[in-house]
């Protein structure tokens, strides 16, 4: 949630800070805002609603000049999105501007003593309070009316963020220290871009991969003090601090439209090399599985008696095909949670339990937390994810990088796919581990899955009959989705990239339990969407699930199917056919989720609704 970028170099400030805004508008688009300081002075505007909101702000009230400035997009948290609420936030004096991303907890304490200490605030934030303090601090340290010294924005920071409860990433500028950005972070992402004669801070690396792919790593409590020609690092309470530089491994041109209408069809469009990629260099000498970065000893991994899974969102969905895979090959037993529940429920956790954790960002604070508890607990911890040094892969003992690429668009789709691999490529590790594969039974699974990039290309060229479909139901009120074995998690992923991108009632189910209560929902010209199982692979469920499909066509239902190619036998009782090709049980929902991407994204467009963008949500879940 919420975009931040900042900038001290050579070029002007604002145009750097909207290009990279520009890029991280994914993460929040409630309101936005820039400060620049020039000459010793600060400027800001701050506009709510989307981006061009301020652009058109800026060209209307002239250009700020400045080569040293931060910028933000917000996704509300505290207060609505209005001009008064955007960030930045200014202090007293007009001459220090703070941007955040996160919630600060203890801040109604901080806001009483801030207001008792005679400061004006103006917003409904808690990142407001942020400003008065640090500019109480500032005066502290020079005296009520003297100048501030280079480094004591940096000093201030630290002295502030000693007091914040909370989660945050806080990025500012003074104007009396007119060469300097400071950032900070607990609990929420913030990366350095290291260039030439110019030095960055954001959430993320797109907003600088313009200007350079060096990146720097920014640990748990740490403050950056970023000037053109030098980065330094300090914890908290003002030690020197240990930074990992890396070098991000993909250009701009990832994270632009390419000439498609949209981000998310372009990451649709990118899922047989996304797949590809994340299975890149998987197999070493002897045949052996690779992880990207492996903490953990064999032995260790050889006593894993149970697994659980925690993550959020798709990524949950995910985990839950997961399961099957797991038990299947590793005949270990395997639970799947909610990251967001996880912790608060007590988990059974032991030296011998492994958590799973899932996320694209790599900074979702839900599954962060959840990592956190149970390392606190003694588990082992192996993340899926498809950030290199977010929190989450830092945090854990064993990294899979999905190498997926930026995804842009809210809406998941080409990381649900490398997760699904990621997971299948984790289970097949652990079933070599421990015995329950032989060498050659997991080289054919791998062989398999080295087909699925051909095997999603396949459907994706197959998908006009999916979009005339969804631009006939565009004007439905509702629709429900059903399935079995893995095709249920399928069918619950179908509902969420509906509710998400076209705002209708959407519902995910066990085609079994249809008479268990969710049959009711069911009348005359319903669109049920069934993901159908194998009739070879899964003979038993197909039969099922044909006659779920007889079920709902009895109360009048429309039914589309998705079903592998040849299936004859569920063809009579589909009123539209979506045909996938024919693929081993476990690795179906690669294919049949596909169709159901599409057919969200194309619905949410006939509807004339924002398909990058909808409405309330963000990428990235950095707050609890």
């Amino acid at each position: 949630m919420c975009g931040i970028v900042g900038y001290a170099g050579h070029r002007q400030a604002v145009g750097v800070v909207l290009e990279g805004l520009g890029r991280l508008e994914y993460r929040g688009y409630d309101s936005a805002g820039v400060a620049v300081v020039d000459r010793g002075q600060l400027k800001s505007r701050k506009r709510a609603g989307k981006l061009l909101n301020l652009v058109e702000a800026l060209e209307r009230g002239g250009p700020l000049a400045g080569r040293v400035g931060v910028g933000h997009t917000r996704w509300a948290t505290h207060g609505a999105p209005t001009d008064p609420n955007a960030h930045p936030h200014v202090d007293c004096t007009g001459q220090l501007a703070v941007v955040h991303n996160g919630i600060i907890e203890n801040f109604a304490t901080l806001r009483a003593e801030a207001l008792a200490s005679g400061h004006e605030l103006s917003s409904e934030t808690d990142t407001e309070v942020v400003a008065h303090l640090l500019e109480s601090e500032m005066a502290a340290m020079a005296g009520v009316d003297g100048p501030a010294r280079p480094g004591a924005l940096a000093e201030a920071m630290r002295r502030v963020c000693r007091r914040l409860q909370g989660a945050f990433t806080l990025v500012a500028v003074d104007g009396r220290d007119p060469g300097a950005v400071v950032g900070a972070r607990r609990n929420s992402p913030l990366v350095i871009g290291r260039g030439q004669g110019e030095n960055f801070l954001a959430s993320d690396v797109a907003a600088f991969i313009a200007y350079t792919p060096h990146a720097l790593e920014l640990g748990q409590d740490q403050v950056a003090e970023v000037r053109a020609d030098q980065v330094r690092v300090t914890d908290f309470d003002g030690s020197p601090a240990q930074v990992r530089e890396y070098l991000v491994d993909w250009d701009i041109s990832a994270a632009e439209k390419a000439g498609y209408q949209y981000f998310m069809s372009k990451e649709i469009a990118e899922q047989p090399r996304a797949i590809a990629d994340t299975l890149l260099g998987r197999v070493g000498p002897g045949g052996k599985l690779v992880l990207d970065e492996m903490r953990l000893p064999e032995d260790e991994l050889r006593e894993v008696d149970k697994i659980i899974i925690a993550a959020c969102g798709t990524a949950y969905h995910a985990g839950m095909i997961a399961k099957y895979a797991i038990e299947h090959w590793c005949r270990i037993p395997c639970e799947v949670e909610l990251a967001s529940e996880f912790r608060y429920r007590d988990p059974i956790l032991t030296r011998t339990t492994l958590v799973i954790a899932i996320s694209q960002s790599g900074e979702t604070m839900d599954t962060l937390m959840a990592v956190r508890h149970a390392r606190d607990q003694k588990s082992r911890v192996l993340a899926i994810c498809n950030v290199n040094g977010s929190s989450i892969p830092r945090e854990s003992d064993a990294v899979l990088y999905t190498r997926a690429g930026p995804e842009v668009a809210v809406a998941s789709t080409k990381a649900f796919l490398t997760q699904l691999v990621g997971c299948y490529l984790v289970a097949l590790y652990l079933a070599q581990l421990q015995g329950t594969k032989f060498g050659d039974e997991v080289g054919s699974v791998i062989d398999q899955l080295m087909r699925m990039p051909a095997a999603v290309d396949r459907v994706l060229d197959s998908m006009d009959q999916v979009r005339e479909l969804a631009r006939e139901l565009a004007g439905e009120r509702c629709v429900l989705f059903l399935g079995r074995h893995v095709g249920y998690p399928v069918a619950l992923e179908g509902a969420l990239k509906l509710k998400e991108l076209a705002y209708m009632q959407a519902e995910g189910f066990a085609a079994g339990e249809l008479k268990h209560g969710p049959i009711a929902l069911v009348e005359a010209g319903l669109p049920v969407v069934v993901v159908v199982p194998s009739p070879e692979g899964r003979a038993v469920l197909h039969d099922k699930i044909v006659s779920n499909i007889q079920e709902v066509r009895a109360r009048g239902a429309r039914v589309i199917v998705v079903a592998e190619e040849g299936d004859t036998r569920v063809r009579p009782y589909a009123d539209t056919l979506i045909e996938v090709p024919q693929v081993p049980t476990l690795l179906q929902p690669l294919v049949t989720a596909v169709p159901l991407q599409v057919f969200a994204c194309a619905l949410a467009s006939a509807k004339g609704l924002d398909v990058d963008q909808p409405r309330n949500l963000a990428k990235s879940v950095t707050v609890e």
